[in-house]
């Protein structure tokens, strides 16, 4: 296992900044607002050859009773649990607060290693800016400006010197899929995922709006490795006013692009809306596998079951290759069913097409059902196969650029329904033969050529009277 850092410290004292610096990336959600991040963001990093997990929470607040900050409080209570040590960060701009030295005395209590880092500190006289933190009895304070860099790679260094080296975990996970768990806000997605890991993994909360940042997992069931993927909620365009929450948009929409399968979540109490089949066409245009969940399926009567089963057939109609599970992510109903599926569409999206097959699938598609012919028939001769997650199936010929779309939605039923691929979108793309002759001018006639050729005009005329 790879020893863990966790970011701790009031909200906006820069834990999210230093956290993409830490891992090199920009994974976590930065903005000049208080209370960004809500969930525990795990990410890597590495300084020379020493690799190590970093964990970013939300601020804590100490005082809270209940709400929003009382759940991030204790995501982070839960990931000072699980650190190996914590690097608490406070504001050298600030100074010293109240919360600050509540914050020190919880993590005192706590008993995990401690390093107390003061941010914000660029441009600043060292001793100037950590005196005042002395006072709270956790060590020697270390200027640092994680905007900046200053001190960074030193803070890392000696963090790791203070824990024994641990062995990488070297085994291979490009088996692992990845499933984002996407859908309209306030729908059950972190529910599902705190359902499907089985615990609280992440703030589930009766209020839209409250997962901003897409939040990896890694997890494991019957002796395979996942990652999961909780999403913020994707609204419609109008109606996202917010800077952060665009940011929070684009980072589901990444999400999307980064999984092999995502989990499209609607809600079975409320009508199938337009946005869930934007979302849907989003998934499918980015060719990812999907598996659908109608979730709070346990709150309707047969009649309002009945209406939804007709609303979805007439409004997703086409991701009618997509497996369907009714679900109470809340309950735990129907859910078990939920990785089976995924397991299935990951396993369609990854296949491996013989050319030998698919070319006899394809011979015996044209057979059964030629394309249109327009100026001339096109000829499909043989396909192989062009990539994975999405399958591509490549289809040489000739005149193939004259084949309609309803030719092509012919053979991707077709090349689904003899290879089994359940859950996965599937693509086409025609490569027609070029024509050795085409562009070439003919090379002019030599001069023996020429007689003969006149020769052949005088005979064509004496025999057909020209």
């Amino acid at each position: 296992m790879l020893p863990t850092l966790v970011l701790v410290g009031r909200p906006n004292v820069g834990k999210s900044t230093l956290f993409n610096r830490l891992t090199r990336s920009r994974d976590a959600l930065v903005a000049d607002q208080p209370g960004l991040t809500r969930d525990r963001h795990y990410g890597r990093g590495r300084v020379g050859e020493r690799p190590f997990l970093v964990v970013d929470t939300g601020g804590l607040e100490p005082v809270a009773k209940d709400g929003i900050l009382y759940e991030m409080a204790k995501q982070t209570r839960q990931a000072v649990d699980e650190a190996d040590l914590v690097l608490f960060l406070v504001d050298g701009r600030q100074g010293l607060t109240p919360q600050d030295r509540i914050i020190a005395e919880q993590l005192r209590k706590a008993g995990r290693p401690l390093l107390l880092l003061v941010n914000k500190a660029e441009g600043m006289q060292r001793a100037a800016v950590v005196n005042e933190f002395f006072e709270l009895g956790i060590g020697e304070p270390l200027p640092i400006s994680s905007a900046h860099g200053d001190n960074v790679s030193e803070m890392v260094e000696l963090a790791l010197e203070e824990l024994p080296p641990q062995a990488e975990n070297d085994e291979n996970h490009s088996d692992q899929p990845k499933m984002a768990i996407v859908g309209r806000p306030n729908v059950g997605k972190s529910t599902l995922v705190n359902a499907l890991l089985g615990e609280e993994r992440v703030i589930a909360f009766d209020q839209p709006g409250t997962t901003r940042d897409s939040i990896y997992i890694d997890f494991e069931r019957n002796g395979k490795q996942y990652t999961i993927i909780d999403t913020a909620g994707v609204r419609r365009r109008g109606k996202v006013d917010e800077a952060v929450e665009k940011f929070s948009v684009i980072k589901t929409l990444q999400a999307v692009e980064d999984a092999n399968v995502v989990v499209i979540v609607v809600d079975a109490q409320q009508t199938i809306t337009e946005q869930d089949a934007h979302i849907a066409d989003f998934v499918l245009q980015a060719g990812r596998a999907l598996v659908l969940a109608v979730n709070k399926w346990d709150g309707l009567d047969d009649y309002q079951r009945e209406t939804t089963k007709r609303d979805l057939d007439r409004k997703l109609h086409f991701l009618s290759f997509a497996k369907l599970h009714y679900i109470s992510a809340l309950l735990g109903n129907g859910v078990a069913g939920i990785l089976k599926s995924v397991d299935e569409a990951y396993a369609a999206a990854m296949a491996k097409l013989p050319t030998p097959q698919l070319t006899r699938v394809l011979i015996a598609a044209v057979e059964k059902q030629q394309p249109p012919r327009s100026q001339f028939r096109p000829k499909l001769r043989y396909a192989h196969q062009g990539g994975s997650n999405p399958p591509l199936i490549v289809i040489h010929g000739s005149a193939l650029d004259k084949i309609p779309e309803s030719y092509r939605r012919y053979l991707e039923r077709t090349f689904c329904t003899a290879f089994n691929l359940q859950g996965t979108p599937l693509r086409i793309e025609f490569k027609a033969g070029k024509n050795p002759f085409a562009n070439k001018t003919p090379k002019p006639l030599t001069e023996s050529e020429e007689r003969s050729a006149h020769r052949a005009r005088i005979r064509g005329r004496r025999l057909y009277g020209r």
